[in-house]
Formats: structure tokens, sequence, C-alpha cells
């Protein structure tokens, strides 16, 4: 075992029998790399990572290039998801020196942690040589190896920050519409072309802009992932992304924060449309999240793996034969036919598709439900089991939201089930951790986006429960995030004035997977100044937004939430105000209303506690009432759903 045997991450797991000499990223890794006069070998990926795997096998675990690097290098491992702002840093320097980036990384450093040389995945052959050059310029051009690790340093600390512009108008947001329209795949829905990733954050700022344009994209994008391989058929849960642009084969790893957005959305749509579609396919994957990624202590893991029993997929894909061996051969041919078994993956398998609704529901359900038990039987890809703290802010906001529009507690208990983690095992003092694993934190600080993703979790949790607690911990946390994050130009820095110096502070006000550090805090500001009239968390979240002007007309991909954000606050957002006994059920039917409504970044209070919205929220003759506000400007109270409904409406 090497120095990884004690890691809390399960990637870091996975490394710790290798025979390469593995150190955790950390000071002594430095001190050793000094000491002996030799590059740092940096290593970063993740543990559902496919080609992580690929070349942890085929190199890693070989012990003819692990005495390469252990006798020529410092080698460490990162695991990218406990630490995104060495993940950060790193990947700017690779996508800098090579126009791409990925994992695995691997980049070659000074002991000073300055890149000279990167790339991503390295089959062994090419690998050994590439040590052994980078050795050979070390030790006979040691002061051209320096002069480029200094000039990629100066080059990326140099970089202009985003040109930042005023809050976006109605006209920016039309200008991304049309932006987002010129790439859109009309015939297969998503955009751009292969692979595919699902485009959760810019679906979720299509349904809230509303025009036709924007609904005809959101449809046809959020049906054909549903009905694609890029959806789990039998199970539920969404893989990483489609290797096709036809969304038929999914990279099949399944990651937390995927699904948590694509809950969110499905279950938005099926607000706005009624769709059954929606509305199964919300239901299936919050109960998928529920059932294979809870954690005993309550939180949610990160992800699922990509392979099982050593091959990508297997768990997932089928034959003719193996379907007719589980249905018998009538049932078999009409599954087939159903779930586009044609051999659309490796050896002749297929991954499982609903292009259309079956014309026997009863057929197909045992049919699926058969298949499932089956596929039971079969080896497990494994699961990561850390607790990211940024991913369950989001599974919290989405479990809780979807657990109240369709009437299910569980869900809505869920959600507050992991926020309890979270603000057991994960928050100090008002400070945050990125991780927790079997109950126990983790010694990783928090980064933006955990304290954003947090704070809007707890406020959506808020606004479906009525308990102030969780309005509190989030001002908290936002107060937290203003003290140590801003940039001083109206931005944020991904990581706090006190964390972790590294050779560059990352700040990158982009989207990628999840929505960025900067425009999750500017939605959280944004909500928590609704429900507080907090003049200073409002103006934060407007500075913040500077950059979607910039992006939306050219790259607005890159600022789906930056620009559902602007959304809401040129709605208002909207505030409702819900007055009377959490258990009265008029009280309850007010609240479902409100949240029915659909209104872009809508913020509910309700229940007794400290909220400003609160403040004088008095019944209406004995009877429940809902105030409707903007911007603390509110209207006459009402009384009734109807009512209620036609207040938002207007």
């Amino acid at each position: 075992m090497n120095r990884l045997a004690g890691a809390t991450s399960p990637y870091l797991l996975q490394h710790a029998d290798n025979p390469v000499d593995w150190f955790e990223w950390g000071p002594d890794a430095f001190a050793e790399a000094r000491r002996r006069d030799v590059p740092l070998l940096i290593s970063v990926g993740y543990s559902a990572c496919h080609w992580c795997h690929v070349m942890a096998h085929e190199s890693f675990e070989d012990k003819g290039t692990a005495a390469i690097m252990n006798a020529r290098f410092v080698n460490i491992k990162v695991d990218r998801e406990e630490r995104p702002d060495v993940d950060a840093v790193y990947m700017a320097a690779t996508q800098a020196m090579t126009g791409q980036g990925g994992w695995p990384m691997t980049v070659f450093a000074t002991p000073d942690g300055h890149p000279f040389y990167a790339g991503t995945y390295f089959p062994r052959a090419g690998f050994q040589r590439l040590l052994m050059g980078v050795h050979e310029a070390w030790t006979t051009d040691r002061e051209a190896v320096l002069d480029q690790g200094g000039k990629v340093v100066e080059a990326l600390n140099e970089r202009a920050a985003l040109p930042s512009g005023p809050l976006p108008t109605a006209e920016t947001l039309e200008a991304a519409v049309a932006s987002l329209r010129e790439g859109f795949d009309a015939g297969r829905g998503g955009f751009g072309g292969a692979p595919k990733f699902p485009p959760s954050m810019v679906l979720e700022f299509l349904l809230r802009v509303r025009t036709p344009d924007a609904r005809a994209m959101a449809d046809a994008t959020l049906e054909a992932m549903a009905r694609g391989g890029l959806y789990d058929q039998l199970a539920g849960g969404f893989a990483r992304y489609s290797v096709d642009a036809s969304w038929v084969v999914p990279h099949f790893e399944k990651m937390l924060y995927d699904n948590a957005l694509l809950l969110r959305v499905y279950a938005h749509w099926w607000r706005d449309t009624g769709s059954p579609l929606a509305r199964r396919i919300a239901l299936e994957t919050a109960e998928w999240m529920i059932a294979e990624l809870r954690t005993p202590e309550g939180g949610f893991a990160s992800a699922l793996d990509a392979d099982s029993e050593g091959e990508e997929g297997r768990f997932y894909v089928w034959t003719p034969d193996q379907l007719q061996e589980v249905l018998g051969q009538a049932d078999a041919a009409w599954a087939a036919e159903l779930f586009e078994v044609t051999g659309t993956f490796e050896h002749g398998t297929s991954v499982l598709q609903l292009l259309a609704d079956p014309d026997d529901q009863e057929r197909y359900e045992s049919i699926r439900a058969r298949l499932r038990t089956a596929r039971e039987l079969r080896v497990r890809p494994g699961r990561d089991d850390k607790v990211v703290a940024a991913w369950n802010g989001l599974a919290i906001a989405a479990l809780a939201e979807t657990g109240a529009l369709f009437d299910r507690p569980a869900m809505v208990e869920a959600a507050r089930r992991a926020a309890e983690l979270l603000d057991e095992v994960h928050i100090s003092d008002g400070r945050l951790l990125r991780t927790s694993r079997d109950g126990h934190a983790g010694k990783n600080a928090g980064v933006l986006e955990d304290y954003a993703d947090v704070a809007e979790g707890f406020l959506t949790l808020y606004g479906i429960t009525g308990d102030a607690h969780w309005y509190r911990r989030a001002e908290a946390l936002l107060d937290t995030l203003l003290d140590r994050f801003p940039d001083g130009e109206g931005g944020f820095f991904d990581t706090a004035d006190d964390g972790e110096r590294l050779f560059q502070r990352p700040q990158d006000p982009t989207d990628n997977a999840t929505p960025s550090g900067q425009f999750a805090a500017a939605g959280a500001l944004l909500s928590y100044a609704a429900l507080s009239g907090s003049a200073r968390h409002r103006e934060a979240a407007e500075a913040a937004l500077g950059p979607v002007s910039t992006l939306a007309d050219r790259y607005a991909r890159f600022a789906g939430w930056g620009l559902a954000v602007a959304a809401a606050a040129l709605a208002g957002p909207v505030e409702v105000a819900v007055t009377g006994d959490l258990s009265d059920d008029r009280v309850k039917a007010l609240h479902r209303a409100a949240l029915m409504s659909g209104a872009p970044g809508l913020v509910v209070a309700l229940g007794e506690g400290d909220v400003p919205l609160m403040a004088g929220r008095t019944l209406v003759n004995g009877e429940p009432a809902a105030y409707v506000c903007r911007n603390f400007a509110c209207r006459l109270p009402v009384t009734t759903e109807a009512a209620l409904r036609a207040e938002l409406a207007g």
C-alpha cells in the first residue's frame, strides 16, 4: 500500500495499491520534490472516469512504468471532485498548452507547482517515452524547462478577466435565445454535435423565458434526452453524456449533479406543460437518486461508475438473446422492437431506448420490471460514496421542489435529511467543508460553488417546509461568501481569500457541467435578497451577473444559469408570503398554487420565524392569506387559490 491508503477519497483509494509511490496533494509532496530536485507529476481524475481507469490499468498498475515514475518524479494523485481548485488551475494550463482538456489530466510541474508540460490520457508506451523525455529535459535543459513553466504561469495570471457588463436586459435574453437557436440541433434536440452533454442550465433558462422559440428548443431536447439511451429506461437516472449526436449511446457514468439539475428541469417542464413524459422522468429520476445514491447518513453519493467487470456499460446493455432468456420469445421480440435492441453498442449489444410510448402499458410495465429484476443480478458498477457539498445542495433543491410539486413527502424528507447532514457535518462557524464520507468531514475547504449551491438548497427547502432554520443557515453561508470570495470588481473568485495559495487563484464565471460558482452565487444572493429585503445581497447578485451580457449573444451555452438568474431578476423575482398554520389545508392549497406558478426565480415564505418577507403578513378576517410582492412592494392579500393564480399571472 502506498501513501493513499489513508485517503478519504474513493478515487484515491482506487490507487492505494498501485506500485506508484503516490502522494496526496499537500506540502509533503512539494517538499519531497525540492529535496530530491525532481519535477512533480500531477495526475488528476475522478472515480467514475472511464479513461482514468484505463490509464490506471495500463500505466499506474504496471511495475515498469511505476519504476520510471518513482525514480524520476514525485507523483501526486488528485481527486478533481475533492479539489476543484487544483483541477481548475491545472486544467487552464493544460488547455492553454494543448488547446484541449479532459480527464485523466497529466501535468508535469516544477517543485513549486508551476506547470511546464501537460496532456490528458497517454497509452503506456507513449507515456513511458514521455516520462523519459521530460526527465531528460529536466536534467539537461533545466533552464528552458523553468523558463517554460514561468511563462505558462505568467500568461495564465495575466489573462484578462471576462469583461463584465451591466445587469442583463430583456434584449440580452432575446439575444441569448437567438444565439442558442443557431447551434440548436432541430432534428435531434440539444446543441452542437457529438458528444452531446445534457444542457441542464440552458434548459432552465429556456423554460423561464417562455417564448415559442425557447419552448420549442426546450421541448425537443427534453423529449430526446428522455427517450434516448442517455436515460436509463429501466431504473431511471441520466448518464453523463451521449457519445453520439442522437442521444443513443451514453458514456455510462451517472453523476449526482447531472441528475439533480435534470430532475429540477423535468419537474419544471411538467409544471409548465403537464406533460406525462415530464412527470414520469421527474419522478423516476428522484426515486433513482434516493434508491441508488443516498448514503446511510442521509446525504447523496457523488457518482456511479461507467464500468463493471472491466467493461464500460456492461451493466446496462442487452442483446436479443439476453432479452429472450429473461422474457421468452414473444415478449422478447416485442421488447426488442420497443427498446431498439438492434446492436447499437459494442459486441452486438444495445443501449435501451424508448422512442415512442408503448401501445400496451400493462405489458410494458411487466417487461420493464422483469428486465430490471434480471439486471440486478449483474455485477453493479462501483459507487463513489463521498458526499460533495455543492452537489448535495443541488439535490436538496431539486428533491424538495419535486416532492412539493408532486405531493411526495418522502422526497421532501430526503432533501431535509441531506440538509441536516450538511448542517451537522460540513458546516462549522459559517465555514463549509467540501466533502464528507461515512459521516466524517474531509479536510478540504469548500469553494464558491459549495457555498452558493448549499445556500440555494437551504433557501429552497425553507420555501417548501417553512422551517426558518434553513433560511438562517443560508444567510450565514452567504455572509461568508460575501466576506471571503469577492474579487473587488463585482465578481467572485472560486476560492476563499484565506484558502490555500496555488500558482493562480481560480476564477471562471462560465458554466460547465454545473452552474459556475459566480452564477450560482448570483442566484442564491437574489433569492435571499427577495426574502430578506437586503440591498447588499441584491446589489451583489446583480453585479455577479455582469458577464452574462458579454456571453449572451455568442456563448450563451456557457451562461445558462446566469441567464436563468437574470430572467428571475428581471421578473422581480416574484415573492409570495403565505400566512397561517401549515397543517391547515387552506394554507397548503395557497402554498401549492404559489409553487405551481412557475414565475422565474419565485421565492416563497411561510411559517413562523424571523424571515423579513413574513413581517406584518397577518391573517385576513381569520383566514389564511397569500401576499404577492416584488421588491417588497406588495399587492393586497388574497385568500383563495383562484385569486392567487390570477395575481401571479398578472
